[in-house]
């Protein structure tokens, strides 16, 4: 049939879907809790492991990177940057910055 693309022929990285994801992940495992640095390893671990399942079950064909960090807030602020080399016809990215009053997610 003319003009008719499957789902899975979808070009292109779908950020607000990914964002979303990840989002819920994130609220999933750090909502309702206060910073506390000794679960500070089993919540990066849950954030990145949950998130990385639920994208590849999407069934798209990318490779998907997932980095965590999680900081007690201060008023000294959390800044980061990243950088990639990609086609950008097809690959993209998303952040989600998440925080409370303790902690501050990225």
């Amino acid at each position: 049939m003319e003009g008719y693309q499957r789902p899975c022929d979808e070009v292109g990285f779908n950020a607000d879907e990914a964002h979303n994801i990840v989002k819920e992940c994130v609220d999933g495992v750090l909502g309702g809790n206060d910073y506390n640095e000794n679960n500070i390893n089993q919540w990066t671990a849950s954030i990145v492991e949950q998130s990385i399942t639920h994208l590849v079950k999407l069934g798209k064909a990318y490779k998907y990177i997932v980095t965590c960090a999680v900081v007690q807030r201060s008023p000294y602020g959390f800044h980061t940057a990243s950088s990639c080399f990609w086609d950008t016809t097809s690959d993209g990215t998303c952040t989600i910055r998440w925080e409370n009053r303790t902690m501050n997610c990225i």
